[in-house]
């Protein structure tokens, strides 16, 4: 099935590389492949293997803080997206297609895939339709089965080589940042974490983005190397693939260490069901408390005082836990 395949993916890191598998699909079954992302996906997107050219378009219906639908910026995206011959369109749960799906037709794309639990009408040639409650790996890579592309593994993974992070062997990573407060375990404890990890002789890294300086900084304190906002996405890649082991909230950084398969402790607030977004692949614990109130409400902020889900966890269970991953 040689063609030009556009594969749209608008939204964060971690949702692009969840998709790894499907671009591996179609990559062995396409003449090219584009990838067609957002800009806070866009670094992940560039790690892909199987992507030959990306695209970055921010979406005004998937961004978090859109501007304004501007019909030029519109168009932009009509005139950008030529000679592809198929184009499949991945989503979350909670996403629809069709505004995609629209614009993809109105850039002549003459077979589009989606999966739609809306009428679709016209915008779709294959309207595929799968279980709410399945990874979303497993979800994007029904679809490209369904267009035809069956799965050449079902493992994430980003290029290779990676640059070499130049630390000593055997270090443990702390990433206390998340995309959203919600899904954040307190820095408080973070920090405690990295001084308990210290004094049973750990060497501690601590990572973050250059908007997590200040952050990382307070949790590396006197104990951990402070690498906040000092890296690329693959030279955090090369800093989480050395590592035995990654704690993290539910955030791009824990499928980056999945993707280079590193075991994650993930500190997992139940905003969005762990069942779809865990770490994927890899040995991983899951912390916090799945049942809490918040459950399901795809809060940005935790709406419940004191954040419970995750502040209950204390450093000692992480640590039993990052001990049992490791082993």
């Amino acid at each position: 099935m040689s063609a030009h395949v556009l594969l749209a993916r608008l939204d964060s890191v971690g949702d692009v590389l969840l998709m790894g598998p499907a671009v591996r699909a179609v990559a062995a079954g396409a003449a090219r492949v584009t990838l067609l992302a957002g800009p806070r996906g866009r670094s992940a997107a560039d790690l892909l293997p199987g992507v030959d050219r990306v695209l970055e378009w921010p979406a005004p219906w998937i961004e978090p803080e859109p501007d304004p639908v501007d019909p030029e910026h519109l168009r932009l995206l009509v005139k950008t997206v030529d000679d592809v011959d198929r184009a499949l369109i991945f989503t979350s749960f909670h996403q629809s297609p069709l505004p995609l799906a629209l614009l993809l037709r109105m850039a002549g794309v003459p077979w589009i895939g989606a999966i739609s639990d809306d009428y679709p009408g016209s915008l779709l040639d294959l309207r595929h339709r799968v279980p709410d409650d399945i990874p979303e790996t497993e979800r994007a890579l029904s679809l490209t089965t369904a267009a035809g592309y069956p799965a050449r593994g079902t493992g994430l993974a980003v290029r290779r080589p990676l640059p070499d992070p130049g630390l000593p062997p055997g270090y443990l990573v702390v990433h206390p940042g998340t995309s959203v407060p919600a899904r954040a375990w307190p820095p408080g404890h973070c920090a405690e974490l990295v001084g308990l990890l210290a004094r049973h002789g750990h060497p501690v890294v601590v990572t973050g983005s250059p908007g997590e300086r200040e952050l990382t900084a307070r949790v590396a304190g006197r104990h951990g190397v402070d690498l906040g906002g000092g890296t690329t996405l693959a030279e955090l890649a090369g800093v989480l693939a050395g590592a035995r082991v990654v704690v993290a909230g539910n955030t791009g950084p824990a499928h980056l260490a999945a993707a280079v398969g590193t075991p994650v402790v993930s500190l997992f607030a139940p905003t969005v069901p762990a069942v779809r977004w865990a770490p994927y692949g890899v040995p991983h614990r899951l912390l916090g408390d799945q049942g809490a109130a918040c459950a399901g409400t795809r809060a940005t902020v935790c709406p419940v005082a004191g954040h419970p889900c995750l502040s209950s966890v204390g450093p000692a269970e992480v640590y039993e836990a990052m001990k049992e991953v490791m082993r």
